[in-house]
């Protein structure tokens, strides 16, 4: 029998480097920290410091940085038995420019090719992934193979069974660019993206993207001088929108089959579980994809952008009524200032206001929002209380400058949802 891990999370991993002075381009910046990066490893270091046990599905480059995240992944209690070296492509390294509370820029090197977007069937242990409590995977693992086709072997392995994550963690510039993609426009390093302009002097191996959400990540909006955290996309928004309502290659659109209206309590009657039809790799549209992967789901977590890539709908309650007719059972959108939205199969509604923060760092808050949620649901939580205890957990790393280290602690969580907000941690306090 295989080990038994709470979480275990698959995709991205890289060195995040990020500037030690806010307020200032990337040009002025002369100081830096180093630390892990990458959304579904950040999740499990998230659930690991909430006292889970977890483990990270991954690839590095056979270098100085991949050596660095094994190091980080030890310490931080994350399993990296099946983080695998690969050769021919170095470590990525993403930097970004920090102008809070809402404008946190991104500048992804990832080319030619990231080593985490190089897992194989052959070298995955479905064993382990069927049996976790909680498997959590990002659309980011769809974008390449031979990634696709792992990402979707492992959720066939899970065959809907405990909780599969499916985070869509739309990041439009990692996806090729080819004539049948819609999002091709937008995708190009170097482009104007959804009203904010990328690095204009990427370089070869590198892809900018200075708008990109914050790894699906929560925080930066504000509300009533300060900014609220746990449902708000940090930066500014990502480009994406071209393919909404674009659902090819044989998927249907999701939410036509639901019933019953978008207000609090709505009926699920109606609620069908599309098809899943399967996604030609070659041309198949990141929305076919998706709809591929949402089929064997059980949760799936987005804000409204992502949700839209997904699904074609953006007014929250449609969105998640078109996530669970695409097969999912807990949709969770998360909406800016008004907070995250998270609807059930069953019927149960929760529409929790984010947590009040004064943002020094939006990186990094989604991915304390979503190991806080996994956190939750591994405890049976009623879902009310999942949301508010993951927008706490948002909210906490927000208030600081780094993401998998920022990840908080139980008593931290706790000690935000009794205050009713987050009061910035002193400078070398102790956990």
């Amino acid at each position: 029998m295989p080990e038994l891990y709470d979480v275990i999370t698959m995709g991205r991993i890289g060195v995040d480097l990020y500037p030690l002075q806010t307020g200032r381009p990337l040009a002025r910046v002369d100081t830096f920290g180093k630390f892990l990066g990458g959304s579904p490893t950040n999740v499990a270091v998230a659930a690991a410091r909430l006292g889970r046990r977890t483990a990270v599905v991954t690839r590095t480059g056979r270098d100085a940085f991949g050596e660095y995240l094994h190091q980080q992944l030890r310490e931080f209690g994350v399993d990296d038995r099946w983080v695998t070296p690969v050769d021919a492509y170095p470590t990525p390294v993403t930097f970004c420019e920090i102008f809070p509370p809402d404008d946190f820029p991104l500048y992804f090197y990832r080319l030619p090719k990231a080593p985490d977007l190089e897992i194989h069937v052959w070298e995955l242990d479905l064993d382990a992934v069927r049996s976790a409590r909680v498997f959590w995977m990002t659309g980011t693992g769809l974008c390449a193979e031979p990634s696709r086709e792992s990402t979707l072997a492992a959720l066939r392995a899970r065959d809907r069974n405990g909780i599969t994550v499916f985070d869509l963690d739309w990041r439009p510039m990692f996806w090729d660019a080819g004539p049948t993609d819609p999002t091709a426009a937008t995708a190009t390093a170097g482009s104007t993206t959804a009203g904010s302009t990328t690095a204009g002097s990427a370089t070869a191996g590198s892809t900018t993207a200075g708008s990109a959400t914050a790894g699906s990540a929560t925080a930066g909006s504000t509300t009533a001088g300060s900014a609220t955290a746990g449902s708000a996309t940090a930066g500014s928004t990502t480009a994406g929108s071209a393919t909404a309502g674009s659902a090819t290659a044989g998927s249907t659109t999701a939410g036509s089959a639901t019933a019953g209206s978008a207000t609090a309590g709505f009926t699920t009657s109606g609620f069908t579980t599309s098809g899943s039809p399967t996604a030609d790799s070659t041309t198949a549209t990141p929305t076919a994809r998706y709809r591929e992967a949402l089929a064997h789901a059980t949760v799936a977590v987005g804000n409204l952008d992502e949700c839209e890539i997904a699904t074609g709908e953006r007014e929250p309650y449609a969105a998640a009524r078109a996530l669970i007719a695409a097969g999912v059972e807990l949709a969770v959108v998360k909406r800016g200032p008004k907070g995250v939205l998270a609807v059930h199969r069953d019927g149960t509604v929760a529409d929790v206001p984010p947590l009040p923060v004064e943002v020094v760092n939006g990186l990094g808050a989604g991915d304390a929002f979503g190991g806080a949620l996994c956190h939750g649901l591994l405890a049976g939580w009623e879902t009310e209380r999942v949301m508010r205890y993951a927008n706490a957990a948002g909210a906490i790393v927000a208030s600081r400058l780094a993401c998998s280290s920022a990840m908080p602690f139980p008593y931290e969580v706790e000690a935000a949802l009794t205050a009713g907000a987050v009061t910035s941690r002193p400078t070398g306090a102790t956990p």
